[in-house]
């Protein structure tokens, strides 16, 4: 988790101030992971420490500075561990690159671990998903913008998809399909939509890390989409099918011009087909396959940093 900071600039702009509750520590067990956070404002809040009396205690009266909640003595939680939350009131936007570092409570000077974290954090040597708390100082990496996913097709498996894909905040999703009536009528809103009766131009002008899932309803249209995505580049490109129907693509993609190198880095079938037919489990089981490829990208990266 990381500090999201168009979120608490957005909420300061919509309500004139947000107050920000983190999960700063943990001893034993907890609802949520360190670096969980919610933020509050008159008459609204959004995100979660976890629920229960954990998150009303946070939300009852917040004072800015840290607090350590023991979960079952104090309140009377099954969780049984200690829980350390940072709670800060930002009343104008929050200026911040890289790394937000800033003094929660007391006078203490920024402690030598923080300074090296600091300089570790920009060059790259450290751990870029962290969170420290010590000595009243709180340090945390700002949230990168969002991973560009392209959803090529809006039959069921498509909105199954990007049902789920919409609430993951590290995705930016851009949903295409042949026409505006193939959409939902009130489609999610963070989701792009672009109606295009001839979908593969689009592709030029996607970003080249761009991750693609395609499902269009015409095998026609999808061998289009691949030829086209072969040739602009990508981070990630899956198409949903059987194995024979792979098979096919692979040779027509190779009569294209595609070498079997190239071609191999698509992913055909997508998905887990143990988990059935219906569109909400083929969409379960693609969205897994995208989160393993993002997961296993941020584990080769933080070798390469080691």
């Amino acid at each position: 988790m990381s500090f999201d900071l168009m979120q608490i600039n957005a909420a300061i702009a919509a309500h004139g101030e947000a107050i920000r509750v983190v999960i700063a520590d943990i001893k034993g067990s907890s609802p949520r992971e360190i670096g969980a956070s919610m933020l509050l404002w008159p008459g609204g809040q959004s995100g979660s420490i976890g629920g229960g009396a954990l998150e009303y205690q946070a939300s009852l009266a917040p004072q800015p500075g840290l607090r350590r909640y023991p979960l079952g003595p104090e309140l009377g939680q099954c969780c049984g561990g200690h829980v350390t939350l940072v709670t800060e009131h930002f009343t104008s936007p929050v200026d911040a690159t890289d790394v937000f570092i800033r003094r929660i409570e007391g006078d203490m000077a920024m402690p030598l671990q923080m300074a090296q974290l600091q300089k570790g954090w920009r060059n790259g040597s450290a751990d870029p998903a962290a969170l420290i708390c010590t000595a009243g100082w709180l340090a945390e990496t700002l949230t990168p913008a969002a991973h560009p996913l392209w959803i090529w097709g809006a039959g069921h498996v498509g909105r199954a998809v990007v049902h789920i894909a919409s609430q993951m905040p590290d995705l930016e999703v851009t949903w295409i399909d042949t026409s505006p009536d193939r959409f939902p009528q009130t489609p999610p809103e963070a989701v792009t939509l672009v109606p295009a009766e001839n979908p593969a131009p689009i592709m030029a002008h996607a970003p080249r890390h761009a991750q693609h899932l395609i499902f269009t309803y015409a095998h026609s249209l999808d061998l289009e989409l691949c030829h086209a995505a072969l040739l602009r580049g990508f981070d990630f490109c899956g198409l949903i099918g059987s194995a024979s129907k792979w098979a096919r693509f692979q040779r027509r993609l190779m009569a294209l011009g595609h070498t079997p190198g190239a071609i191999s880095k698509i992913t055909c079938p997508i998905g887990d087909p143990n988990l059935g037919k219906q569109p909400i489990s083929i969409a379960i089981g693609v969205t897994q396959a995208l989160l393993s490829h993002n997961m296993n990208a941020k584990t080769r990266h933080r070798s390469a940093l080691s």
